[in-house]
């Protein structure tokens, strides 16, 4: 298991200065969001040239810190045009920005129905699904061309909210540059959380063969509707103790896949060790 931080969750420094600051906080990876991480400078598509990609693989390589995955978290099923084919261009710029940057993952979740990439009921319809499917064909061919995996994460208020649907994207789609991001808090709400352990398992049986990568957070159910309060690995649960499966879900991966990128989630600068360790604890002791 190689552990990994989101960049973007890191005190804010120049990118320069952060990436070492990843490698000596123990970190083997990091989710790289370059819009989220990088204020110094322009990062727009008119920015992504190869320069600054070689640039950042030089930084990277020096600190012995790979990327996991390279986000771009845009609304596929965006139902403005104009919008949507903005966001295609973003996400073939990331794909080409990738292949230099030395980075084998793009990432994105699955979207929504409307503009706002906001949860409404219709994000669970057929129709949002198959609109989704018809939108990620073309972006997962011109990855196909570029060598690079296009990962989906599943999400409980997005088109792809359940590990079934994940795995009928994949079928229909049908590349093996189309894979998966893994994180089970994402697809847990107040209304399935007693299911936490079956959904872990589901994940593994039906997506297992297609997890690119895992992301690791916890959750607090704070009794709202839909939503859960995402924290730190390990502390999460009404008393600070942990709401997922950790034993359970770190179990999967060491059998199954044991150097599987891993990547903290809503950590914050104060506990960002300490929640390695835990999970480097816990995983050991398995």
């Amino acid at each position: 298991m190689r552990i990994g931080i989101r960049a973007h969750d890191m005190a804010y420094a120049p990118i320069e200065d952060l990436i070492p600051r990843v490698h000596e906080q123990g970190f083997h990876c990091m989710h790289l969001a370059l819009k989220k991480s990088i204020k110094e400078y322009s990062t727009g598509v008119e920015a992504m040239t190869p320069g600054l990609a070689m640039h950042l693989k030089e930084i990277c390589n020096d600190n012995k810190v790979d990327v996991a995955v390279l986000g771009c978290y845009l609304n596929l099923c965006n139902p403005n045009p104009v919008k949507h084919a903005e966001i295609v261009e973003k996400y073939k710029a990331h794909i080409r920005f990738a292949s230099i940057l030395g980075c084998a993952v793009v990432g994105t979740e699955t979207g929504a129905v409307n503009e706002e990439y906001k949860y409404e009921e219709a994000n669970h319809s057929e129709e949002a699904l198959e609109c989704f499917i018809e939108n990620l064909r073309p972006i997962v061919k011109y990855a196909e061309q570029f060598g690079v995996i296009f990962a989906i994460e599943p999400v409980w208020k997005h088109i792809v909210n359940t590990v079934e649907r994940a795995r009928r994207v994949l079928d229909e789609i049908n590349s093996p540059n189309l894979q998966i991001i893994f994180d089970p808090v994402n697809l847990l709400y107040p209304g399935n959380i007693k299911d936490q352990d079956e959904i872990i398992k589901k994940g593994f049986e039906l997506l297992g063969k297609d997890i690119a990568v895992v992301h690791c957070k916890d959750f607090i159910d704070e009794g709202k509707e839909v939503d859960l309060k995402s924290v730190a690995a390990g502390k999460g649960g009404p008393d600070g103790k942990g709401g997922l499966n950790y034993p359970l879900l770190l179990k999967l991966i060491k059998e199954h896949k044991p150097y599987v990128h891993c990547t903290l989630e809503n950590t914050v600068p104060e506990n960002a060790v300490e929640t390695r360790e835990f999970m480097e604890n816990l995983y050991a002791s398995l």
